[in-house]
């Protein structure tokens, strides 16, 4: 891709200044937002200041010839916004072009969770060795918390306090936030701390050269447990925070509650948990419930109920 020149360029990096300084984006949202909009950019060519409305309607436009999925097409719709949000605060324009634009509707996906017995099996295996400690130690720490894979990789010994049962961390825009930890996970935290070799960085799960462990070794770890615990390697962390949300919503019920676990900003990310609580009590009615669908169905078909009554 094309480098976007002149003004539109100038004030790219402006906006990436922003994000890194003064909101603490991680590098590879940063990322992301400079590829998106230097496809933009590349587009317009031209004053991106002198964009409107229609301007933002025609890369929309640009956008579904490119036969970009629909979730893309919003990704890149919600950067040049953003952009555009940054422009009017800083004076360059008056309004933002991208405020009414409307991208195309995609059916959100439901993340994928483990349920209760596969939890238990996944946790299930002798902590023997050091590594195997350390299995034990992440997981129960992913389940037990709903970190984040850069949440646990950054962790260091002095977030930690196992005598309360707590952790302290700081997630996404630099928000601190304080998660309770159970006694399984508080266990397996001890027992590895007790044998990891010893940091003078204080990482809980140590790396290579005196830095901490990389997301990439921990989200390897998790496929290579799982495909000996489940017979299955498609496991990520993020299946894991998902899977201890959806759990505690179905224990609690308190959604505000999850999402200050969770670290979520906007109630409206936590809500996606209700979606799949509901899709556990479905299947639950329907296997259980002697009026149920798919029971009820099976039964009409065996005994003929499904004519019409004779009332004769």
């Amino acid at each position: 891709m094309s480098t976007p020149s002149g003004s539109g360029g100038q004030w790219l990096q402006e906006f990436l200044r922003f994000l890194g300084q003064q909101r603490n984006y991680s590098t590879r949202t940063i990322s992301a937002y400079a590829r998106d909009l230097g496809r933009f950019l590349v587009w317009l060519d031209g004053d991106c200041c002198a964009a409107d409305a229609q301007t933002i309607a025609r890369y929309i436009g640009h956008l579904k010839r490119q036969q970009l999925a629909n979730s893309s097409i919003q990704r890149n719709l919600s950067a040049v916004r953003s952009f555009y949000g940054f422009l009017q605060q800083q004076g360059r324009v008056s309004s933002n072009p991208a405020k009414v634009s409307r991208g195309p509707k995609h059916k959100r996906r439901l993340p994928k969770v483990l349920d209760a017995d596969q939890a238990s099996q996944l946790l299930n295996f002798a902590s023997t060795s050091v590594k195997a400690l350390q299995d034990k130690a992440l997981l129960e720490l992913f389940y037990g918390s709903g970190l984040r894979l850069s949440e646990v990789a950054g962790l260091r010994t002095k977030d930690l306090s196992l005598a309360d049962g707590h952790v302290r961390v700081t997630g996404k825009g630099d928000k601190e936030r304080q998660v309770p930890l159970g006694r399984y996970c508080v266990a397996a935290l001890k027992q590895w701390l007790a044998v990891h070799p010893a940091n003078p960085e204080g990482w809980v799960f140590p790396g290579r050269a005196g830095k901490n462990i990389s997301p990439r070794t921990v989200q390897n770890r998790l496929k290579q447990i799982a495909a000996v615990q489940l017979g299955d390697s498609s496991l990520h962390p993020h299946m894991l925070r998902h899977t201890y949300a959806t759990h505690m919503l179905e224990s609690s019920g308190d959604l505000r509650g999850i999402q200050e676990l969770l670290g979520h900003s906007d109630i409206a990310t936590t809500q996606i948990y209700t979606h799949l609580d509901f899709q556990h009590l479905a299947a639950v009615y329907d296997k259980a419930h002697p009026r149920a669908t798919l029971q009820a169905s099976a039964e009409d078909t065996a005994t003929g109920e499904d004519e019409k009554p004779s009332y004769s």
